[in-house]
């Protein structure tokens, strides 16, 4: 099985930043030139980061970022924080919630997604950051 892989570095200003990830991850299945159907795999790096599609707009963006702070909130009584003397267990936690890699077919050379759904790396750590979103494309 073929397989073409690329890395996309960004950096991110954490705090439930969301990147668009789409329009890269497209550009790396244009460049391994599949035959008609593929798989686009899509992996972040480090563990306060999370890959999901959504549909990418203000309201669609707000209300995840209300659903995560009421899941877990940003502020809580979180053993890692205690241990590491650290003040992002949140962020570990909504990243091991959401996942660090989403799967995407490729169809006639195109990531097979719906109309408003996008692709995107969300960096749930508390500071900003250099993240890596690791893409293959098998076939």
């Amino acid at each position: 099985m073929p397989v073409h892989s690329a890395e996309l570095r960004l950096s991110t200003a954490g705090g439930a930043d969301i990147v668009d990830l789409t329009g890269a991850v497209g550009e790396v299945v244009a460049a391994a030139t599949p035959d008609e159907a593929a798989l686009a795999t899509a992996f972040v790096r480090g563990s306060t980061a999370a890959i999901s599609t959504m549909e990418l707009e203000p309201g669609g963006v707000a209300d995840l970022r209300a659903l995560l702070d009421r899941l877990i909130p940003e502020q809580g009584d979180y053993e890692h924080n205690r241990r590491n003397h650290d003040s992002n267990s949140h962020a570990h936690q909504r990243a091991t919630l959401i996942g660090p890699s989403e799967q995407v077919p490729v169809l006639d050379g195109r990531l097979a997604l719906g109309t408003w759904q996008q692709l995107v790396l969300i960096d749930f750590d508390d500071r900003p950051r250099e993240r890596t979103v690791v893409v293959q494309v098998s076939w």
